[in-house]
């Protein structure tokens, strides 16, 4: 099998919150690339890409060009796929717009190994439960009214949702005590059943970290997330050793060193990887891996239509991110039920482009 084509798209849906009807900025958007890989025995892998920001359109072309590598190999051998791409970019990666095209490209080569197979991606991977817990993400932001946040996370119980995950580091005039009363006050409103995460965005320094943190522990959160910056492992070694809460981390970094410096400075309790920084689903499971041999969990960071298969593969797999930015791009998606989300049983990652949304030329 070859590859013949690699296409790509932009897309733009509305950046709304459906899970509990939040406030939306009028006019806003995400700005995602779509990707379809074709072969010579008509076989398509699709993928989706972003974080591009302004420079989306870059983002697009990068990823044209490296698909333009990609022509002629065989889709199902995607590691010398990936050294033609390094050694192409060589002068660019391993981070930033580098990763995030070759990540996208390996997504669809996965959904076209799952294809030739006839069986899902997450069996590929290993295989280990067709089902999986998950949270519900985006919901209960910072920016949003805290009288708004509590009504939400009250709705999404009434949803079946067994987690859900909202966000400290407050925007304005906030000090310590308005942190931990927006804790108070979700918790009392969901009561002691529901795991609660927290995600700071690294918007915390140390100190804040171990003295909020510690003040929001008789509140059982299941998690904090990014707590300090990203890349400051002793920082993050300090907080996760200092609180009774496990510490998140990893969304924010490329391909799978900085989780080596991450896991080997025991900087956080649980891994959070995104597909599209870490070199997509071949990386994924390297990091996977490297977390297993570190005794730690792996919990996914958004495009949970495609994270299913991988959380689902794995021991150490904990729970999806269920933040639905990119679902408009697709005919039918996963849907929780009662928390958890089931493998798609279709091959591949199971996923089709809907025509209206997504218009390759």
């Amino acid at each position: 099998m070859k590859i013949t084509k690699v296409q790509t798209a932009f897309v733009e849906v509305p950046a709304d919150e459906p899970l509990a009807n939040g406030p939306e900025e009028k006019g806003a958007t995400r700005k995602l690339i779509a990707v379809k890989v074709s072969t010579d025995q008509g076989l398509q892998g699709v993928s989706v890409a972003f974080f591009g920001g302004g420079i989306t359109p870059a983002l697009k072309s990068a990823i044209d060009s490296l698909g333009a590598l990609a022509v002629g190999m065989d889709p199902q051998c995607t590691e010398p796929i990936h050294a033609k791409f390094r050694v192409a970019g060589s002068h660019a990666g391993p981070g930033g717009i580098f990763t995030l095209a070759s990540s996208a490209i390996d997504i669809a080569l996965w959904d076209i190994k799952g294809k030739a197979a006839g069986k899902p991606v997450s069996e590929l991977l290993g295989g280990f439960r067709k089902t999986v817990p998950t949270y519900a993400s985006g919901a209960l932001m910072r920016s949003f009214p805290l009288k708004h946040v509590v009504k939400a996370a009250e709705t999404l119980v009434k949803k079946g949702y067994t987690q859900m995950k909202t966000q400290l580091a407050l925007p304005g005039d906030t000090n310590p005590p308005k942190e931990v009363e927006r804790i108070r006050l979700i918790r009392e409103a969901i009561g002691d059943k529901i795991d609660l995460m927290c995600d700071i965005n690294q918007r915390w320094d140390v100190r804040q970290a171990i003295s909020i943190g510690k003040q929001v522990e008789r509140y059982h959160l299941f998690w904090l997330e990014d707590v300090v910056a990203h890349d400051d492992y002793p920082s993050l070694a300090r907080v996760t050793a200092a609180l009774d809460t496990p510490v998140a981390g990893g969304e924010y970094v490329y391909g799978s060193v900085p989780f080596r410096h991450m896991m080997e400075a025991r900087s956080v309790d649980i891994i959070m990887i995104d597909l599209m920084r870490s070199c997509g689903i071949t990386g994924f499971m390297k990091i996977a891996g490297m977390a297993e041999a570190f005794n730690l969990p792996v919990v996914s960071h958004l495009i949970p239509e495609i994270q299913v298969h991988t959380i689902a593969a794995i021991p150490n797999g904990l729970t999806v991110e269920y933040m639905p930015w990119t679902f408009r791009c697709y005919k039918e998606v996963p849907v929780p039920k009662n928390g958890m989300l089931t493998v798609p049983n279709k091959p591949g990652l199971g996923l089709e482009f809907d025509p209206k949304v997504v218009k390759f030329k």
